[in-house]
């Protein structure tokens, strides 16, 4: 058997190619990744999104509202222990399973004058798409909210405002008018209708009255707002409306309802700092049908808690 000649430079050279080879491979692949860094998620890619919202995180909001506050918005029942009386302002937190998105905190008081509830509840909104800023997002949830609560126009009340008589109306009492002191002896223009009065007057020694159209209706007075205060009155500084000067945006929304157990009426205040959306609703219940709580009261309480809770936010 013939033993196969080993030949020095052919083995050169097949290394040689295999080098060549293997350096093409790898400039190419180096070259593709590069192009793909630039087009996916560069620097300037980057740049171009849309700019994240303030808040990171949440507070707590059982802890947030100062106990002055809690005392005024939730008086004491005035037989309560001190013990009692902690465990009331202390409030109950919400059952949530991301305290960075979302929290929540509510109060209960029972008092002779009515049950009180106060609820908070805090939405981070976070927008995923590049474009849309955390804020922008933030608006948009907040303006669903807003026009959910069907406020008046220009922030007043819808109460419909006092209607003027009708053309009908207006023309009948124009013929009253005319037919009182346009000819005051009808029956000389061959009125026969104007005759027989005259005979019936020279006969019975008594003329009777003029025949009259209906007195015309009077201008029609709004309803009166179920609450039985001028919550509901056009122009009213109490009606649901937007509030200026309270976080970036907000409204206040204000109802009375009626049930079998009694009446309450709810005070909703929502507002926007930044990317968080903050909604506050308090509401006070009385078994007195005829005694229904008071709005002003209830609002005033309400939009300073709201204000304290905005400070809060910024600071």
């Amino acid at each position: 058997m013939q033993r196969r000649s080993f030949v020095p430079g052919t083995a050169l050279a097949t290394v040689a190619a295999l080098a060549a080879t293997l350096t093409a491979c790898t400039d190419g692949s180096g070259s593709g990744v590069g192009s793909a860094d630039t087009k996916g998620g560069g620097a300037a890619a980057t740049s171009a999104s849309a700019e994240p919202g303030k808040y990171k995180t949440l507070p707590e909001p059982c802890g947030l509202p100062s106990k002055g506050t809690l005392r005024r918005l939730l008086p004491p029942g005035g037989t309560e222990s001190p013990q009692d009386a902690d465990k009331v302002y202390a409030g109950t937190a919400d059952i949530t399973y991301d305290t960075d998105r979302r929290v929540g905190c509510r109060w209960k008081r029972e008092a002779p004058d009515g049950t009180r509830h106060l609820t908070l509840d805090f939405e981070r909104v976070v927008s995923y798409d590049p474009a849309v800023s955390d804020d922008d997002k933030a608006q948009t949830v907040y303006g669903k909210k807003e026009l959910a609560a069907q406020l008046p126009a220009g922030g007043k009340s819808a109460t419909p405002t006092p209607t003027a008589p009708s053309d009908k109306d207006g023309k009948d009492q124009q013929g009253d008018q005319s037919g009182q002191s346009g000819k005051p002896d009808g029956g000389q223009d061959g009125d026969p209708g104007g005759a027989q009065e005259a005979g019936k007057t020279a006969a019975g020694g008594k003329a009777s009255p003029a025949p009259t159209s209906p007195p015309a209706s009077p201008p029609t007075t709004p309803p009166a707002s179920p609450s039985g205060d001028p919550s509901g009155a056009p122009g009213s500084d109490i009606a649901p409306r937007i509030l200026d000067g309270l976080a970036d945006a907000a409204f206040l929304n204000d109802k009375l309802i009626t049930a079998d157990s009694g009446v309450h009426r709810d005070v909703t205040i929502v507002f926007r700092s930044s990317n968080v959306i903050v909604t506050l609703a308090y509401d006070q219940w009385s078994a007195d049908k005829t005694t229904l709580p008071d709005s002003r009261d209830l609002q005033e309480k309400a939009q300073a808690l709201a204000q304290e809770l905005a400070d809060r936010f910024n600071e």
